[in-house]
């Protein structure tokens, strides 16, 4: 019979400490849980256990590890850590965002259905469409912020819906309260087998900004290397869960195919999460800042951003995100030659993929993020040519409006 302990081993804690654990707010869990001082030397940061192997005492006799494969100390203590900031009972830790989303699709099995927000990472499009596809799963994808598309758009094989809030890169929202609440009545009438789970893509919120397992959601997947990391030093990624039998599943497949993150990654991704609340609180007070300006800005057609009061699902926002990130995309008054010059005429916004960082970066989705989206389902998805995407750091906000007046001033 398989067991979680088998595959992720963490030294348990006594009542007392799982009480004082609890009762701790988000920064000082951020630091403190899974990350005990070293017991060999005292050492005040959890060391990085680059080991493949540990001795034993004996058959059967070991101190809960026997092969990194199979657990590794830091690895389980990055784990800890974020398990206890989503609210969950289990976490998974990977080489990748993207191959985090990867082991959920194959806890399925050909003829399954997935129903996905359409609005969603250009990677994840091409592992949905290029990679499960052709293995027997399918796909619908539909406008999420409308709850009748996702329940017109679910059949007998229906086994995930898929989703992401805020999206990439239009920052969409969906309301995932709504949303479990229609998957919970529709489950009322499948059997334990044919159940419809709920995956969550949480990387563009963290949990400092949202956690989806409080409200229903199954399985919570990120790629640490953007808001959890926060340097842009690491390429990681998460699944978090809650329900017990998902969490077995889960390990068991990560021992059984090593798709696994090193201890040195993971020691990086909990070094990041230690000042995540600090950074986002940053990342949203500065996003506003900026959000504000672009709003009035003449060169600015529209912008999406819905902490912005003018935004259609600003009252959505509130309900469900306690802030903001640092997210933004807006479409400029120009064409496509223009909006490439543009993005490479910033000095402090960086032309970059990715995202989450201290530093602040500037994008064009249609020939980064999403130019593996064929252009015609771009378009329909409201991804335009002359789409900008900014990823708002923590630098001085007055040189980060600065900078983005003097690149609209030199294609102007």
């Amino acid at each position: 019979m398989k067991s979680r302990s088998n595959y992720s081993t963490r030294v348990e804690l006594n009542e007392s400490q799982k009480k004082l654990e609890k009762d701790w707010g988000f920064e000082t869990r951020s630091i403190l849980v899974g990350q005990a001082p070293d017991p060999a030397t005292g050492a005040t940061i959890f060391p990085i256990y680059q080991t493949s192997t540990y001795t034993q005492a004996g058959i059967d006799d070991n101190k809960g590890y026997c092969y990194s494969r199979t657990g590794n100390p830091t690895r389980t203590a990055v784990a800890d850590v974020l398990t206890s900031l989503e609210n969950g009972t289990f976490a998974a830790i990977y080489p990748s965002g993207i191959a985090a989303v990867h082991s959920v699709m194959q806890m399925f099995k050909p003829g399954d259905h997935v129903v996905s927000s359409s609005d969603l990472y250009g990677g994840a499009h091409r592992l949905f469409n290029e990679i499960m596809t052709p293995l027997g799963l399918s796909f619908d994808f539909v406008d999420a912020r409308d709850l009748s598309n996702i329940e017109n758009a679910v059949k007998d094989s229906t086994r995930l819906v898929w989703l992401e809030s805020p999206t990439n890169p239009l920052m969409r929202l969906c309301d995932i309260e709504a949303i479990v609440a229609l998957v919970k009545e529709l489950n009322k009438s499948r059997n334990e087998e044919n159940k419809i789970l709920i995956g969550f893509d949480n990387t563009f919120a963290s949990p400092y900004l949202q956690r989806p397992l409080d409200w229903g959601v199954d399985i919570v997947i990120h790629s640490g290397t953007k808001y959890l990391g926060g340097h842009s030093d690491v390429l990681i990624g998460a699944i978090v869960v809650k329900d017990e039998k998902l969490a077995t599943d889960i390990a068991y497949r990560q021992n059984a195919t090593g798709n696994l993150a090193g201890p040195f990654d993971c020691w990086i991704l909990m070094k990041g999460i230690k000042t995540l609340a600090i950074r986002m609180r940053q990342h949203h007070e500065s996003c506003i800042v900026i959000a504000k300006w672009l709003e009035k800005h003449p060169k600015v057609k529209a912008i999406h951003c819905p902490v912005l009061e003018s935004h259609p699902q600003h009252a959505l926002y509130k309900k469900q995100m306690d802030y903001y990130n640092g997210m933004l995309s807006f479409e400029f008054d120009g064409d496509f030659e223009t909006v490439k010059k543009l993005v490479s005429a910033t000095q402090i916004f960086q032309l970059a993929e990715s995202l989450g960082g201290v530093e602040s970066l500037i994008g064009h989705p249609a020939s980064m993020t999403h130019a593996a989206v064929p252009r015609e389902r771009r378009l329909e998805l409201g991804i335009n040519d002359n789409l900008v995407r900014i990823s708002v750091g923590i630098e001085t906000v007055d040189d980060l409006k600065k900078d983005l007046e003097q690149a609209f001033a030199s294609v102007s």
